[in-house]
């Protein structure tokens, strides 16, 4: 009941943001995926935590580029002080194969939580973290559809790349219906 009373408060906040939002989705939103998957490419909410940004804006532009390229938001929460966050950043840029799979299929919204900025007001509209880093998986329409302990990618303490590759597949677009009709039954 709690997930699906987050999901509507979530939708809402997502829908109204959408509302709000009165330019154009960039040149870049309209790109193919593959093309947009090179770092320099890659918008600065997809590639750094940064606690001056604001997440409501850049959950709103990620959302409009996941339209535009008919891909999933893949929300990561953590920050500048999370080693595991870096650990997880290194993994990623050591196995090409992921990383190119990951921004060909979602966008990534990286939102920080530090001591200087909790984002509060952000973290209210998510279900609750219980580490870090941590991910969400919402449509993009912004309907949540996973909310992700990032330990579970771990074998031996280490992230697996069998492991990303299966989280990553099950939980692309193309997999939505599917994923949702899975998370009603289960609410």
């Amino acid at each position: 009941m709690k997930f699906q009373l987050f999901i509507v408060l979530w939708l809402a906040s997502v829908l109204l943001s959408s509302l709000l939002l009165t330019s154009p989705v960039s040149a870049q939103a309209s790109a193919h995926p593959s093309t947009i998957a090179t770092a320099n490419e890659l918008p600065l909410y997809s590639k750094v935590y940064d606690d001056k940004r604001d997440p409501f804006k850049d959950a709103q532009a990620a959302i409009g580029i996941a339209q535009a390229s008919n891909r999933n938001v893949l929300i990561e929460i953590g920050g500048n002080w999370c080693t595991w966050c870096h650990k997880m950043d290194a993994f990623l840029a050591k196995n090409p194969k992921i990383y190119q799979t990951l921004h060909d299929n979602y966008v990534l919204l990286k939102i920080s939580v530090s001591d200087s900025n909790e984002n509060e007001a952000f973290m209210k509209s998510l279900p609750p973290v219980q580490g870090y880093p941590h991910m969400y998986v919402s449509t993009n329409t912004g309907q949540m559809l996973l909310s992700k302990d990032t330990a579970e990618l771990l074998d031996d303490l280490q992230y697996s790349a069998q492991y990303w590759l299966t989280f990553l597949a099950k939980w692309q677009v193309k997999n939505n219906k599917e994923n949702l009709n899975d998370a009603s039954a289960k609410g």
